[in-house]
């Protein structure tokens, strides 16, 4: 019996992040019988693998070296020329030179995604960048793009062709990411979280793009501008990174510990979105947020910065609220409006719930990026 064709999925680093979890979630959605799946991590991979279901599934880490790694890219080629992928699927600029050593391999079929981009480069303008990818795109045969913002980008910055681009916006689990029953309430350990308390609550990477300071700062402004009234305030952010131990420094600083908790990464991220009132994402650039899709699915109405993808899920003044990436004043304007108006939280998170159950489904995510590996 011919076994299914073999995509190999190639990434930077498989551990907690907006990108691996897309790729987990398709691993573990697209059926056995369709395809098999391999992961070549440039650097490493953690604990995160645990979450594919999957038991099929090889991983191998390269463990590459900072800058140019020629050895690295010797045990990519041996890697590939082994496992003779009839797909080779590259993700985001850390990868993408991975298509090159997909050609010289002899892969066929050859895909790359675009995800997002990071602080060095946030609105895709780097000469660099830019020259390195106009030397690779022409060796890949599809693109795919997690947003309509990186689409367009693609098309008009670096003039790759609209019918070698396909936009596939990630899928959420709404049955996993549900919202919260009447009977869970929100009380918690030591009564951080108890049905009297307002809670503000974010998840993500704690690194320089998602800007979790501007939050920190927005939180402190709103605890001064609630001072008679601030007891019941919570702020929670979690996820680890470069940026936490600042964040803490500032909560310490302020003197306001008992109101915020940074618990570092969790595996019990549903959970703790059913004890949060509003959700934020305060970040300077986004592909598309699992997180802000997570939490809409949870019904939580989002405050989130008005950059990339993020204008493509808020629907505001519907959903959620968008401020200016930065702006601390803004962000403690919406928080404040949710705080006093308390009627809008269940008002925005319905319709953020029902948004994900027509336009986001793991189904449609799914079968779009079977068609892309169908050729179809």
């Amino acid at each position: 019996m011919q076994k299914p064709p073999l995509i190999v999925h190639v990434i930077h680093r498989l551990g907690v992040g907006g990108l691996e979890n897309g790729l987990v979630n398709l691993i573990n959605g697209i059926p056995v019988n369709r395809y098999r799946h391999a992961i070549i991590c440039l650097e490493e991979y953690t604990d995160f693998r645990s979450r594919i279901k999957r038991d099929d599934v090889d991983i191998f880490a390269l463990h590459k070296r900072e800058g140019y790694d020629l050895r690295m890219y010797l045990k990519l080629f041996k890697l590939l020329r082994e496992l003779r992928p009839d797909i080779i699927h590259t993700r985001n600029l850390a990868a993408l030179e991975a298509q090159f050593i997909a050609v010289v391999a002899g892969i066929k079929k050859r895909i790359h995604g675009e995800h997002g981009r990071d602080i060095t480069d946030l609105k895709g303008e780097n000469v660099k960048y830019n020259l390195l990818r106009r030397m690779i795109y022409p060796f890949v045969d599809q693109f795919i793009t997690v947003s309509k913002d990186l689409e367009t980008w693609l098309v008009n910055r670096l003039g790759i062709s609209p019918d070698r681009v396909t936009q596939i916006y990630n899928g959420v689990d709404n049955e996993r990411f549900s919202t919260r029953s009447l009977q869970s309430g929100k009380k918690g350990a030591d009564d951080f979280f108890s049905d009297k308390t307002f809670v503000i609550g974010s998840v993500g990477r704690m690194e320089a793009v998602k800007d979790f300071p501007t939050l920190i700062r927005a939180f402190i402004l709103l605890l001064e501008k609630k001072q008679e009234n601030c007891e019941n305030l919570r702020l929670v952010i979690v996820g680890d990174g470069s940026s936490r131990e600042q964040c803490l420094e500032m909560v310490r600083d302020a003197g306001c510990e008992q109101y915020v908790w940074l618990p570092g990464e969790r595996s019990d991220i549903p959970a703790l979105m059913q004890k949060m009132d509003v959700f934020v994402l305060p970040s300077l650039a986004e592909g598309i947020s699992n997180t802000v899709l997570e939490a809409m699915s949870c019904g939580l109405p989002v405050v989130a910065t008005r950059v990339g993808g993020n204008v493509e899920l808020v629907d505001e003044g519907q959903s959620g609220i968008l401020v200016e990436s930065g702006d601390e004043a803004a962000m403690v304007e919406a928080l404040a409006k949710y705080y006093e108006q308390p009627h809008l939280i269940e008002q925005h998170g319905n319709y953020a719930r029902n948004k994900i159950e027509t336009d986001f489904s793991m189904e449609t995510m799914i079968n779009r990026y079977l068609n892309v590996y169908d050729g179809k």
